[in-house]
């Protein structure tokens, strides 16, 4: 088309040249916008329709605002957009008053309307790639302030994917970093982006397999951020971000793939998306990262969390397994990055869960060592990678009794016993939890626990607070002193007993009577007069006198001791007469 035709062309839609055309096409397209708002038929294609126009107009401000509607192939653009947008605003104002010849001519009209707009957004695209649009005249939108309303968010989103789209590389990057800092501040601008400016989406996926390092690191940090969003991971998938994303792993700069491998990450929990993962060479991808020893914690950390992820699925398992990960594994076990041992801790764990023979090799591997390295008290690991490492054990080696020997022949039981003693709250909890549950796996095991001092620390804890913890503790307690040489351990301490009497609660389902009446029998003649006599003479609420008199009544037998008892229960008669009877009852039973 030449000039005079332009020109004409120009004349006849009423527009004129240069910056005062740019900003009635402008202008024409905001009309355009306001009216497809109001159009209840055909509503898909009114959606597409508006789309292209609001990433014309998008380009068409950043132009303005670049004083750019001088510009030969601007200026001739522009005068085909007005052109197209004056035809589409005829058809809007048909279809909202419904006066149309017939909805399949209608539809073919809105089809070539969309076409025209998508090829002269394509033709800004191109133009702007010849650097119309630099840093040096663009005018930059300000970020809207927290609390700012959904139109100005999105005004400024829009304005940052033109600049994403169209600007030099400087600007390219820019746009980036501003659009991390706001998902990063505000997550409302998530929902921007993905639900109401689209678009964003598909430019930085495009923007990961960009060969400026710049370009690609920023891109992959927001879409890891998008990524945190349950909702939006299907967007992202639908965009085809997981093969770009392990293209960054093999190849890309070491802040790319740190980023990658995060956001891969958390498109991968619970397992999801496991498959797309491997169909694209991203299981080797990974385990080649956790292998190397070059690699920084930053970056194995979370690749080993997206191989934890996908071992979930039993054909991507045995790949690992095939692949000698478990003792890669075993050994990132011993990193100093708190991220490595947490992850590879979590993946042993679920590699060798329900398996047998994969957990029969974490074993001959080295795994229980490993493990066991994270819990020594000389070792300085975190809390949190001592209670994972716990948990780890007691899933891998609390199934057979053979696994049970072989950890109690590495020292577990003194490790274990110092978490009950010396270890913070949490720990603690977890090691008196994990101590019930080896006390009921073997008579070795009761054997050996009450060698090194456990049931001590058991009677301690029939004080505490948490009635699941004295539930623990009293049950554990009660089966350690079945076995002959633990109970005798047992009462030839008297304070044992002592404080079993001192704690015992007359409410139901008291725990500490099932331990008096594990130990009670043998222990009669090890409890001394003045200990029972003491401890009983305490209870001074009445309430307790019932389970006082019949752990007594089990203990005693020879004669001192009921005539003491005796004695202690003509005191207590006098201090309520309505327990008179039953402490007759009592002595006549004597």
């Amino acid at each position: 088309m030449g000039d005079e035709e332009l020109d004409r062309e120009s004349e006849l839609a009423g527009v004129p040249t240069g910056a005062t055309r740019l900003r009635r096409a402008v202008e024409l397209i905001c009309s355009l916008l306001s009216l497809s708002l109001s159009i209840r038929v055909f509503a898909g294609k009114w959606q597409l329709i508006r789309n292209k126009l609001e990433e014309l107009h998008s380009g068409l401000v950043s132009a303005e605002n670049c004083d750019s509607g001088e510009n030969p192939s601007l200026s001739r653009l522009v005068t085909s957009i007005v052109a197209t947008v004056n035809e589409c605003h005829d058809l809007g104002q048909r279809c909202v008053d419904v006066a149309y010849s017939g909805k399949l001519l209608m539809q073919s009209d809105l089809d070539v309307a969309f076409a025209k707009l998508d090829g002269l957004a394509r033709r800004l695209s191109e133009i702007y790639k010849t650097g119309i649009l630099t840093n040096g005249f663009a005018l930059v939108v300000s970020k809207p302030s927290l609390g700012a309303s959904k139109e100005d968010m999105r005004f400024y989103v829009r304005d940052v994917l033109t600049r994403m789209k169209i600007g030099d590389l400087g600007m390219k990057k820019q746009a980036l970093r501003n659009l991390l800092e706001v998902v990063v501040e505000d997550e409302k601008y998530v929902k921007v982006i993905v639900v109401d400016v689209g678009d964003v989406v598909h430019v930085l996926v495009g923007f990961l397999g960009s060969g400026e390092v710049e370009i690609q690191e920023e891109s992959a940090k927001v879409v890891s951020v998008v990524a945190g969003f349950d909702s939006y991971k299907g967007v992202l998938i639908s965009a085809g971000v997981i093969a770009p994303l392990i293209r960054v792993l093999d190849c890309g700069s070491e802040l790319g793939k740190v980023a990658s491998a995060r956001c891969l990450m958390k498109l991968t929990e619970n397992s999801d998306n496991a498959w797309a993962v491997s169909a694209h060479g991203g299981v080797t991808a990974l385990l080649n990262i956790c292998g190397n020893d070059d690699c920084k914690g930053d970056l194995v950390g979370p690749a080993c969390g997206v191989l934890r992820n996908l071992v979930g699925v039993e054909e991507v398992k045995r790949f690992m397994v095939e692949e000698d990960a478990v003792s890669t594994f075993i050994r990132l076990v011993k990193s100093k990055e708190e991220a490595i041992q947490v992850n590879s801790i979590g993946f042993i764990q679920n590699i060798a869960c329900g398996d047998e023979l994969i957990r029969e090799k974490v074993i001959r591997d080295g795994g229980i060592r490993a493990l066991l390295r994270v819990l020594d008290p000389k070792w300085s690991y975190s809390l949190k990678t001592k209670v994972i490492a716990m948990r780890a054990i007691e899933s891998l080696c609390f199934t057979s009794s053979s696994s049970v020997s072989i950890l109690m022949s590495y020292g577990f039981v003194d490790q274990l016993l110092y978490y009950v003693r010396n270890g913070e709250v949490s720990i603690q909890e977890l090691a008196l939890k994990v101590a019930f549950r080896l006390c009921g796996t073997s008579e070795e095991a009761k054997k050996a626990m009450g060698d090194a001092g456990f049931m001590s620390e058991f009677v301690k804890f029939l004080n505490a607070k948490s009635y699941e913890v004295r539930e623990m503790a009293a049950e554990a307690l009660s089966g350690m002193v079945m076995v002959p040489r633990n109970r005798k351990r047992f009462v030839q301490d008297d304070h044992n007993i002592a404080l079993l009497l001192q704690l015992l609660d007359p409410e139901e389902g008291n725990p500490v009577v099932s331990i008096v009446n594990s130990v009670v029998p043998h222990g009669r003649r090890q409890t001394s007069t003045s200990i029972l006599g003491k401890h009983v003479s305490s209870v001074v609420n009445i309430a307790f006198l019932y389970p006082a008199l019949y752990i007594i009544k089990q203990i005693v037998i020879d004669e001192v001791s009921i005539c003491n008892v005796f004695c202690l229960f003509v005191k207590f008669c006098t201090l309520c007469s309505i327990y008179l009877l039953p402490s007759c009852l009592f002595i006549s039973r004597l």
